[in-house]
């Protein structure tokens, strides 16, 4: 027989476990409980890239298949010049054979002759180009057909590209405008949090595998460079501390080498950022960024997602603001582009 005092054990237990739960950090979700926006950025930039990878392979191919095909169009016009040729040297044969007999059959033709031999070597001569001429000319022909037939597979190929082509422009211009909006509730969401003065969670990112077999790598992978290293302007009172890089909103920003994140901060002129020592006592920031993929303590690895690009604080526009130290806050930075370039990476 149960004993009837631990049944009302059940209810303290059952609150006990929804208040863990509602305890529990979201840092990948929104407040609908759908997936955040940079999650969702860092989704659509991964299929955006592969789809314009894709259309760059698909657009490749169909230039190949097209220069095939042209090649082949070339080749087919040379080759019916030569079977033109041909039946001409054909032709004045048989007009030489016919105005050197004065259209008389051979038996009479010997008959008449003064040498019936030389006669007979002439006509075996004439016999023999005509062969190889008619010979020569089946071999054109065939092989006429041959390129004809290789012409019409490189076209029908390049046709089947240039239709694969463009579907994979219209998916990617899809992706791009998801993307496009994707990025703007991002920027959204940065600009909130840094208003509140509360930093976002970490975005716990797909991590990329490229530049991992690396011991430095570019903090991003595509990008112009604008604002340099010590250039003056009225936003700085000692010149410009770090290298910037145009990049849009979302996109992934990589720690350039192995570390430890020391730092991981919203508000002020850098809104958002991130902050990773080095061995050998080197310290790099990343900085206006949208959303962060590491927390404070983290090891990270050269090429690893730290966070996503964006333009908060003081900011003019999307851009990774990247700096190199020598102590983790700011007034000891060192040339960024010639300290990487240092290490073998070439901006």
């Amino acid at each position: 027989m149960r004993s009837p005092r631990r049944r009302p054990l059940l209810i303290p237990v059952l609150l006990c476990a929804l208040a863990v739960l509602a305890a529990r950090p979201t840092d990948t979700t929104d407040e609908n409980g759908g997936a955040g926006a940079g999650t969702d950025v860092a989704r659509l930039y991964a299929e955006a890239a592969k789809a314009t990878r894709q259309y760059e392979d698909g657009r490749r191919a169909a230039e190949a298949q097209r220069s095939k095909a042209l090649d082949y169009e070339k080749r087919l016009d040379r080759q019916r010049q030569k079977i033109d040729a041909m039946h001409e040297d054909l032709g004045r044969i048989a007009s030489a054979q016919y105005r050197g007999a004065g259209g008389l059959p051979l038996t009479a033709q010997m008959l008449l002759a003064d040498d019936p031999e030389e006669l007979m070597r002439g006509q075996r001569a004439l016999s023999r180009a005509d062969l190889a001429v008619n010979s020569a000319i089946g071999r054109s022909l065939r092989a006429e057909a041959r390129l004809a037939a290789d012409e019409a597979k490189a076209q029908a190929a390049w046709r089947a590209l240039e239709e694969r082509n463009d579907r994979l422009a219209a998916l990617k211009k899809e992706i791009e405008a998801k993307l496009e909006s994707a990025r703007s509730r991002l920027e959204g969401e940065a600009d909130a949090s840094v208003a509140a003065g509360s930093c976002p969670g970490a975005v716990r990112l797909d991590r990329s595998d490229e530049g991992l077999d690396r011991s430095w790598v570019a903090p991003v992978q595509t990008y112009d460079l604008s604002a340099a290293f010590g250039s003056g302007g009225s936003r700085w009172a000692n010149g410009h501390t770090g290298q910037d890089f145009a990049v849009p909103v979302g996109t992934p920003v990589r720690s350039v080498g192995s570390g430890r994140v020391v730092k991981v901060s919203c508000g002020g002129a850098f809104g958002i950022q991130v902050v990773v020592q080095h061995a050998g006592g080197y310290y790099t920031q990343y900085a206006h960024l949208a959303a962060v993929a590491v927390d404070q303590g983290d090891r990270v690895r050269a090429g690893q997602w730290v966070g996503q690009s964006g333009s908060t604080g003081n900011s003019t526009g999307p851009h990774l603001h990247f700096e190199v130290r020598v102590t983790p806050e700011m007034g000891s930075a060192l040339d960024p582009v010639r300290w990487l370039s240092e290490r073998g990476v070439s901006l």
